[in-house]
Order: structure tokens, then C-alpha cells, then sequence
């Protein structure tokens, strides 16, 4: 199971970062009310570290937490969101990222490598000039396998295989110039943070 601490903690953080762009947003501006006031691009490209928080899809391990690489790739579907009020889009976004693992368990020791295959939609909403947020619910495809152990027998929790998990985050932007971004992504099941490009 996860660690209920966790996933708590993760939705505080999430909260007050969300918080605190939309209350710096309209200090600044009024671009969420400007349908149609944002980038027009035809995919977002995204490469990122991420940091992951949780045991390693729920057998107990990697309880030392992970870091690792990704990417992550979004099309734009809908170019005026589904409020047609708001300055907001839609897209698709699918990716890979790599995760380690350091763990530990009487007395065993090992590291236990991950592969994430996220499928998510993306809703962007953009607050200001220069500050967007989004909402990302989906489904990630993960694989995992134990290295670094002295005896793949005895490692705990033996990860393998395919599995498939939920998937939810909130992120934001910090757009750089119409084709840049700084983007952090906090959610479940993992923590990103990277550079965007809008070609």
C-alpha cells in the first residue's frame, strides 16, 4: 500500500502551489479572461528530471525514494477548452520516464530501475501573461526490475512485469517568451520538473 503521509503531503503541496500562481496571476492580469490569448503550437515538448516519493508500484519497496529522467509530449485537441468563457486548451499527453530506486530490507540491499508510460489529458488554463497551470488525469503503464542485488532471490518485493496504475497531477508554467516554459508537474506517481518547448 502507499504511504497515506505521502499522498497527503502531496496534495497540500499541490494546493499551495496552485494557490499561490492563480493569487500572483491576478495581481498581474486579467489573460484568463481573454479566450484565445496564449500560444498556438502544434506539440508541446517536454524534457524533465523527476523525483518520486512512493514505494515502487506498491510492493513495499524503494522506500529510499527515486529519481530519474522523462519526457513528455502533448498535442493540443481543443484550442478553446471546454469553457468557452476562459482563456484555456486541452490536449493529449503521453511520454516515458525512467525512475531509480534506492531500498533496503533485512538487511538486503538493492535498487530497483522503473519504466513509466504515462497517457493523460491535459487542461491548461492560462492565468497570466506569463503563468499557466494544468490539470492532468490519466493512466500510467509501468514495468519495474531489480539490480544491484547480491541475490535476486532475496530482494524484497522481486518487481517485474506490467502493470497499470492511475494517474493525476497539477502543474504550472512559467512561460519564458511564447515558445519557452519552465514546467513543474506534482502528482502521483511522481514529481517533475523540466523545460518546455512550443514549436
Amino acid at each position: 500500500m502507499r504511504k497515506p503521509g505521502r499522498v497527503a503531503f502531496v496534495i497540500v503541496v499541490a494546493f499551495t502551489a496552485v494557490s499561490a500562481v492563480l493569487r500572483s496571476a491576478r495581481a498581474g492580469d486579467n489573460t484568463i479572461r481573454q479566450p484565445g490569448d496564449h500560444p498556438n503550437y502544434a506539440i508541446e515538448i517536454e524534457p524533465h528530471l523527476d523525483f518520486a516519493w512512493f514505494d515502487y508500484a506498491g510492493y513495499g519497496i524503494g522506500s529510499n525514494g527515486g529519481v530519474g529522467l522523462g519526457a513528455r509530449f502533448t498535442i493540443p485537441i481543443v484550442k478553446n477548452g471546454f469553457v468557452s468563457t476562459i482563456n484555456n486548451t486541452v490536449g493529449i499527453g503521453f511520454g516515458g520516464d525512467w525512475v531509480y530506486f534506492g531500498c533496503g530490507a533485512n538487511g538486503v540491499s538493492c535498487g530497483v530501475n522503473t519504466l513509466y508510460f504515462p497517457v493523460v489529458m491535459q487542461w491548461n488554463f492560462y492565468v497570466a501573461q506569463r503563468w499557466s497551470v494544468f490539470g492532468e488525469p490519466g493512466l500510467i503503464v509501468y514495468n519495474g526490475f531489480v539490480s544491484d542485488c547480491p541475490n535476486g532471490n532475496n530482494c524484497p518485493g522481486r518487481p517485474g512485469g506490467l502493470g497499470i496504475e492511475p494517474a493525476l497531477y497539477l502543474g504550472g508554467r512559467y512561460h519564458l517568451s511564447p515558445g519557452t516554459a519552465l514546467t513543474l508537474r506534482i502528482g502521483f506517481p511522481a514529481f517533475s520538473f523540466g523545460f518546455s518547448f512550443f514549436p
